[in-house]
């Protein structure tokens, strides 16, 4: 493959892995930050938001590495520039662990992620891992073992949101035999 000016350019070179992992980071952070809706569904608040649609995307569409990336850096960088800070090392690891999940799934046995019933599995296990890890996450900060029972509904809803969005929008992608 050649660019414009003729220089050889590999497919599989570190300046196209950087720029897609830069555009998939921007595309979770985008959706969860300007796509949201906050609702009082817990007691410490609530954020329904379509970042999870873009990692769900992510991970079917470019598998488990690009998926990890992209949830870690994007929603991360999401509390840390909307003034939840505190949450922002763990909400990488989850958001990580989640895409890492999904892509690993997904792409297992040859599959590349292109079976509906495992990429939807993927996401129920990392759905799980989610909202477990959110929970310990506000135990840990809040210093209360009740309270974040009631964000578990709205963290079921995200799931629910960006799966009904992100494995029709995976699926579309892939059709295009673009990746």
């Amino acid at each position: 493959m050649e660019n414009q000016l003729n220089v050889p350019m590999k497919t599989g070179s570190k300046t196209k892995e950087l720029v897609t992992s830069g555009l998939l980071i921007s595309m979770v952070f985008i959706a969860t930050k300007f796509i949201n809706i906050r609702l009082p569904i817990s007691i410490n608040g609530g954020l329904i938001h379509l970042g999870n649609t873009m990692l769900f995307l992510a991970a079917i569409v470019f598998g488990k590495r690009k998926g990890a990336i992209a949830g870690a850096f994007g929603m991360g960088l999401f509390d840390i520039v909307s003034g939840w800070v505190a949450w922002a090392p763990f909400t990488f690891m989850i958001r990580g662990i989640m895409g890492y999940i999904i892509g690993s799934i997904a792409y297992a046995n040859g599959r590349k992620g292109e079976r509906f019933l495992w990429n939807l599995a993927g996401i129920v296990v990392s759905g799980v891992v989610m909202i477990v890890g959110y929970y310990i996450t506000e135990g840990v900060l809040y210093g209360n073992w009740i309270a974040p029972m009631t964000s578990i509904p709205g963290n079921a809803i995200q799931i629910l949101i960006g799966t009904a969005i992100g494995l029709p929008a995976a699926a579309a992608v892939k059709r295009t035999k673009l990746f």
